[in-house]
């Protein structure tokens, strides 16, 4: 109590000293009701919620938690730091939402007006919000839904209040508040923070669920009772892999994405199997005013020229990749086999095969000079290189027993050196958990020995997907702890680095130019990158309803950008990818279904051309028009 009364007097002889006497007497009219004696966590809540939201006391919103982060300065108080950024990131929206909730939109634009700086400091927390002003009803829109909820806001509140009677000491001054470290704070910290979290999960999940509902009654209204078929033949009994159902798109339409189709054009698919035959689909001709309502999550569907599908896998598809130059596709199943096969019936198949790993295949690299090699990563640590033309494996190498577990394997396109992505194995529920520490080794492709293991610095986290830019120079790097790592290869050094995503980054790839960088997080979010303003966000969209977190608990999901740098494809956890647009004006397509979700994407090197391998066991060449 000595250090509490010396401190009231220190605030006296201030007041005084600078003359603001109406203040110094309501300072005195709150000490003498003991309001200032102990920190109010309620009272803290109540000016925040009552005075300035409501008021539009912006300045003094972002004064009051500018202070609270003096107060977690020292390095054991990061987690806490963490939590309340986040704290303060739903207050200020709540701030945007509260303001269009009361028709003051100028109070928004205003807001974005004078913290555009800081909040563009916050990455991809705050990209989409900026459009929030000009959305004719955001609280119908599917990406700000959830703001305009009850439930949103009481859980906010509770999440506020529970972190500031939480995590202050009641017996210590206010001027030098201390953070308690015991443990059953910083637990009962964790679990608000992820209570507030699944009620988030919750309430996205029961929308989805009414948006689908919503979408398949309007489509079914729309189209007159007329489902989007396609017609196929079917082939002889006992050859189950070519035969293809009647209802196939019908069948599909249960996932969430399959909601509604471009009623204005109609197209003719041609099916390919591997068996030699094919099927022909065309689709129902619709009139020109019949009319169906595409939102965000209703990209229309690609206008295929056409498609061909390959049948030879025994078990989902992990990797599926075209050759240099376009003419062969490797892909690989979870079972330990790689097939090599090409989709064009006039290209030699001389170099069809198929390659038996033993253990499940992680990674699949061609050499980028030719359609000569290719190299095999396993979950198990081995690494083959097999000759294309030869029809053998050349080379057979294992990685350290320390980093069994290949992530990704990447050839440099001017030399003959390639990179391999190894991690250590730990227990975990998600496939990120069960990663370990990272090892990046750079291999020579004609002595097949290591040449240099990059640095990474002291037990770093694993490395998940690596690019190098044109001329071999520079590798990029993605990490399960968000961080995005760029190398000098001619020094083998790392030269710069940033945290990209606050979650572990499973897709990493140059622009089109590079002068820029993708990436995807596991939060669902795709980020470019500029290199020239390092930190600086160029261009952003939220995949997550197409690959969400939970998805990413079985694998990492991956992006592939078309030869043009116009057009960015994605791994789905469903039947269906999308396809973004990255240049331009056209809008976002979405991939034709698979029967289960999409785990590998890749664009032919230079035509209109990618490939979708499915945990169907499929993989699917699509040629767009």
């Amino acid at each position: 109590m000595e250090n509490m009364r010396y401190a009231e007097e220190l605030v006296r002889e201030f007041l005084v000293f600078r003359g603001f006497t109406s203040t110094l007497q309501a300072y005195e009219t709150e000490l003498s009701t003991e309001i200032g004696r102990n920190f109010q966590g309620d009272k803290i809540v109540d000016l925040v919620f009552s005075e300035y939201v409501p008021k539009y006391q912006l300045d003094k919103l972002l004064g009051l938690f500018a202070f609270f982060k003096q107060c977690f300065m020292s390095p054991a108080d990061t987690e806490l730091f963490s939590t309340l950024v986040k704290l303060e990131l739903s207050v200020l929206r709540y701030y945007v939402i509260n303001a269009l909730k009361s028709g003051r939109q100028d109070k928004v634009i205003e807001f974005f007006g004078e913290s555009g700086n800081y909040l563009m400091q916050k990455r991809g927390d705050w990209l989409a919000w900026f459009a929030i002003p000009y959305i004719k009803n955001p609280s119908l829109d599917p990406q700000f839904r959830l703001y305009f909820s009850k439930e949103w806001l009481d859980t906010l509140v509770l999440s506020f209040r529970n972190f500031l009677s939480g995590i202050f000491n009641d017996t210590r001054t206010p001027a030098l508040m201390r953070i308690s470290s015991e443990k059953n704070t910083i637990k009962s910290l964790k679990n608000d923070i992820k209570q507030l979290n699944n009620k988030l999960a919750e309430l996205q999940a029961s929308l989805e669920e009414k948006e689908d509902e919503i979408s398949l009654l309007r489509r079914n209204y729309n189209s007159g009772g007329y489902g989007n078929k396609n017609v196929v033949g079917t082939s002889t009994a006992g050859s189950p892999h070519e035969e293809m159902s009647e209802n196939y798109e019908e069948s599909s339409a249960s996932s969430s994405m399959i909601q509604g189709f471009d009623s204005r054009s109609s197209s003719s698919v041609k099916s390919y199997t591997r068996g030699g035959k094919f099927h022909e689909s065309s689709e129902i001709n619709h009139t020109e005013d019949q009319q169906v309502l595409v939102t965000e999550e209703e990209f229309p569907e690609v206008k295929v020229d056409f498609q061909e599908t390959f049948l030879g896998h025994n078990s989902p598809i992990s990797r599926c990749r075209f050759s240099a130059s376009g003419s062969n596709i490797a892909s690989s199943s979870i079972d330990g086999t790689v097939r090599i096969w090409t989709y064009d019936s006039s290209t030699a198949s001389s170099r069809n095969a198929t390659i038996y790993c033993g253990s499940e295949v992680s990674a699949l690299s061609w050499e980028c000079r030719s359609d000569r090699l290719l190299l095999i990563g396993t979950a198990n640590g081995g690494i083959k290189a097999w000759n294309a033309d030869a029809k053998r494996v050349v080379c057979d190498l294992s990685t350290s027993r320390n980093f069994p577990s290949i992530l990704d394997l990447k050839c440099s396109p001017v030399e003959p050196v390639f990179v391999s992505a190894a991690a250590s194995r730990r227990h975990g529920s998600t496939t990120f958990e069960r990663t370990g520490f990272a090892n990046l080794t750079v291999w020579h492709m004609k002595t097949w020995k290591p040449l240099t293991v990059l640095p990474l610095g002291e037990d770093p986290p694993a490395i998940t997907s690596l690019c190098f830019n044109h001329n071999g120079k520079i590798l990029a790097a993605s990490a399960t702890d968000g961080m995005i790592h760029m190398f000098d290869m001619s020094a083998g050094l790392q030269i710069t680095g940033w945290p990209a995503h606050d979650s572990p980054v499973s897709s990493v790839l140059f622009g089109p130019a590079e002068t820029s960088i993708f990436s995807l997080g596991s939060d669902g979010k795709i980020l470019e990158w500029s290199l020239h303003n390092q930190g600086q966000i160029l261009w952003s969209r939220d995949c997550s309803r197409f690959c969400n977190p939970e998805s990413f608990k079985t694998r990492m999901h991956e992006i592939a950008l078309d030869s043009n740098g116009k057009r960015l494809l994605v791994t789905s956890g469903l039947v269906r990818a999308p396809i973004y647009q990255v240049q331009g004006h056209e809008s976002e397509l979405r991939t034709l279904p698979h029967s289960s979700s999409i785990t590998s994407v890749d664009w032919h090197p230079t035509l209109p051309m990618y490939i979708t391998g499915s945990a169907d066991h499929s993989v699917r060449v699509t040629s767009i028009l």
